[in-house]
């Protein structure tokens, strides 16, 4: 179903985003003039050239309606493995109903997309444009129908699909199977691959970066055959987008930096600049009170995550080898641990007050001492993750300052320094990644200029891993998981020597290293969610016993409960099974 905000002939009038449109598209990031192109009447908006570029524009702006199809991807982190919300999130304490806003948003926003893409593959024909543009744009077109429908399929296994501009009343198609649709995307996906106009990639400041690609496409085909367990496709897809010449960048910290924003890592991604209402949010949200705008840092690193790090050699982190006896202890006495050096008297009361053993406290060494535990640690922990009395270039006010993670808060003026996660009576471990240095990287919280990548090299190296060992084990799959182990500064895995942890030898040991490497190479991303869904491990793994939104020494603020199996199943939205009398609530969920 159309969204509410649609209930209009959408044929008659479109795109009223398209003011905005380029800033999606990627074309030199400039705005465009402020015609009144939402008041253009559809059969006259592919008329001319001119039109045809805003027509196309608007389906990339579509990227922007919903949350899992954006630039705001990020935050669907919050609901995986390796991320948590500061607040009691309905998904994750088993309150959510199919009348929740995230169902209906998404839903809403996916088919805003689809609807855009259909008005575009039905009308390029007819443009006057050349027939290398419009071959071109057909191929973007069908490529960003194929990624909107993907998305949908990810979260609700199977939705109606429709091929062709639809109005409110002709949306009443029933829900088609999860392998109908997936029928549906890889067909899209290889109409564009097969499109002789549509470029394998686009250089570094090529006028049309951003635009999708040949290999954005053969990437998006590969992980909708990851999705249908076509290995052998999937792999044999994987290996044309390194052919067409996609590779890792060699830092993995300055990546995520808006220099390195058009590396050739990046295989599609939103064009984001720092401009309200055309920049991610992720310094709103991931951001402390340190960063430059104030952020809320709402969305936090899980210490699921933190533990998963591996020390540099390869083998698994351990907390006993730091602090003998610290897993056995219950969570909340582990805190002595992570009190700062040379506390007050009225710190060391209150600490006393909680019920902490005192005599573990090291007056001058304690943070020496829980330093340890982040050192000599897989170098994408200090790069993703603000560990305790690690510091972050941040703001007081306007003016630059460099704060330490401290516990307990203090201040954060500048003669302190402490960093300000509010709130302060909480101590988390907080974002690095999109979470911006100083006051010269970005001009507004609500705007963060880095573009945000939907399919990088890395994601498709992984895949890749994965198709291969699904079909047996190989040293193939070893292979493309330590190219992206040896980018990141960390042992490669082996197969020659079993006394060493980096030993591998199986299928089943293997998929566990890949899923691993996943979670470890992706945070705040908006990969991670999606990943658990795939698997099907969100009840093993961020549903786990006792497993909440924690802080750093594991104790729950809040503890998640599962609200059953069919979570990997999303809920249809209650007012379009109102709208739709064709649609049937998916299993699990109250009708």
């Amino acid at each position: 179903m159309l969204p509410s905000k649609l209930n209009r002939d959408y044929m008659k009038k479109i795109y009223s985003l398209l003011i905005a449109a380029v800033f999606f598209t990627g074309c030199e990031k400039d705005l465009l003039d402020t015609s009144p192109y939402d008041s253009i009447a559809s059969s006259n908006m592919w008329t001319t050239d001119n039109l045809t570029d805003l027509g196309v524009n608007g389906v990339y702006a579509a990227l922007n309606e919903s949350t899992v199809a954006g630039r705001e991807v990020y935050m669907m982190d919050v609901y995986s493995f390796v991320g948590q919300h500061r607040n009691a999130e309905p998904l994750l304490m088993a309150t959510i109903t199919p009348s929740h806003a995230m169902f209906r948003d998404n839903w809403q926003g996916l088919y805003e997309g689809i609807q855009r893409a259909n008005d575009a593959i039905l009308n390029i024909p007819k443009s006057p444009s050349s027939a290398e543009k419009k071959g071109r744009y057909m191929a973007e077109s069908k490529f960003l129908r194929a990624y909107f429908y993907s998305r949908l399929n990810q979260l609700w296994k199977g939705v109606p699909i429709y091929l062709e501009p639809f109005s409110d009343a002709e949306a009443t198609k029933p829900g088609s199977t999860e392998a109908e649709v997936w029928s549906a995307i890889i067909s899209d996906l290889t109409d564009a691959i097969n499109e002789p106009n549509l470029p394998l990639k686009y250089a570094k400041g090529n006028a049309n970066y951003g635009h999708v690609t040949k290999g954005a496409a053969y990437a998006l085909r590969g992980k909708a055959y990851i999705y249908t367990q076509q290995w052998a496709l999937a792999a044999a897809d994987f290996s044309k987008v390194k052919d067409a010449g996609y590779t890792l960048f060699n830092d993995y910290r300055a990546l995520f930096k808006e220099a390195n924003e058009q590396a050739d890592e990046m295989i599609f991604s939103i064009q984001n600049m720092s401009l309200a209402g055309y920049g991610s949010s992720s310094q709103w949200y991931a951001g402390s009170r340190s960063s430059f705008g104030s952020g809320f840092a709402r969305y936090l690193i899980s210490p699921n995550l933190v533990n998963l790090y591996e020390n540099v050699d390869g083998s698994p982190f351990n907390w006993d080898a730091i602090i003998p006896g610290y897993t056995a202890m219950a969570p909340a006495k582990r805190e002595v641990f992570f009190l700062r050096n040379n506390i007050t008297t009225a710190e060391r009361n209150a600490a006393v007050n909680r019920g902490l053993d005192i005599s573990l406290y090291l007056p001058t060494g304690n943070e020496q001492r829980i330093r340890q535990a982040y050192t000599n640690r897989d170098p994408r922990l200090a790069h993703n993750v603000i560990t305790p009395y690690s510091t972050y270039n941040g703001v007081f006010g306007s003016v630059n300052s460099t704060v330490t993670s401290r516990w307990p808060y203090r201040s954060d003026a500048l003669n302190v320094q402490d960093l300000n996660a509010e709130p302060v009576n909480r101590f988390n471990y907080l974002h690095r990644k999109f979470v911006y240095e100083g006051n010269s990287e970005l001009l507004t919280r609500d705007a963060s200029p880095t573009d945000m990548p939907i399919i990088r090299y890395a994601d498709v190296l992984l895949m890749w891993a994965e198709a291969i060992n699904e079909q047996g084990f190989s040293q193939d799959a070893v292979n493309l998981v330590n190219q992206v182990r040896a980018r990141a500064g960390v042992a490669p895995l082996q197969t020659t020597n079993a006394a060493l942890p980096t030993y591998v030898n199986t299928q089943v040991n293997m998929r566990e290293r890949i899923r691993n490497e996943r979670r470890r190479e992706f945070p705040n991303e908006g990969i991670n969610f999606f990943d658990e869904m795939r698997w099907k491990t969100l009840k093993e793994k961020v549903f786990a016993t006792g497993n909440g939104a924690r802080m750093v020494w594991e104790t729950n603020v809040h503890t998640y409960s599962y609200l059953g199996d069919h979570l990997y199943n999303w809920a249809i939205p209650q007012v379009e099974i109102e709208r739709n009398p064709n649609l049937k609530q998916n299993p699990g969920w109250p009708n």
